[in-house]
């Protein structure tokens, strides 16, 4: 059966209204099939036919990216007050947003200059001198072994049962 676009516009705006019956219901009580009633409204999303009910929303405003965010805050910079009401109205935002926005711009620019960043550059030096001496100690201790083996080398085990020489 055909059904004239008004009352199909009519069906499309009634299942998607705030608070709507379902398409079952709908169905029942005008006497269209629950399959139409659906297939209008997925026709009413991709075909300019018809007017579209749902609205296409812009993004929240903690869905923005920060170089986006960073853009508006600048943007608004340097409007009046009459220009940065429709700039906050076309962009959903509050003057909120753009004032929280400015303070964590403002606060990653800033550069920490903390105690405990000082104390840790302490603690990293005094490791970086010991470990600098210790290697320096462990150089000195194998350059004692290869001598010590060289010496052994040429004048012989020290430590090996030899006899003295008495004259006897």
């Amino acid at each position: 059966m055909e059904y004239p676009e008004t009352f199909k516009a009519r069906m499309v705006q009634k299942l998607t209204a705030p608070g709507a019956p379902s398409a079952t219901a709908l169905s029942e009580e005008v006497g269209v099939p629950q399959p139409t009633l659906s297939k209008w409204v997925r026709e009413a999303g991709r075909v300019g036919g018809m007017e579209k009910t749902k609205r296409t929303k812009g993004k929240r405003p903690q869905d923005w990216t920060a170089e986006a965010k960073l853009e508006a805050v600048v943007e608004a910079a340097s409007l009046s007050e009459e220009d940065l009401g429709v700039f906050l109205r076309r962009r959903g935002l509050h003057r909120t947003h753009l004032t929280q926005w400015r303070e964590q711009i403002v606060a990653g620019l800033k550069v920490p200059r903390s105690k405990k960043t000082s104390a840790e550059a302490r603690r990293i030096r005094e490791l970086e001198r010991e470990l600098r001496r210790k290697d320096k100690a462990l150089a000195e201790t194998a350059a004692l072994l290869v001598l010590k083996k060289k010496a052994q080398a040429i004048w012989g085990d020290e430590d090996g049962d030899t006899t003295r020489s008495s004259g006897r």
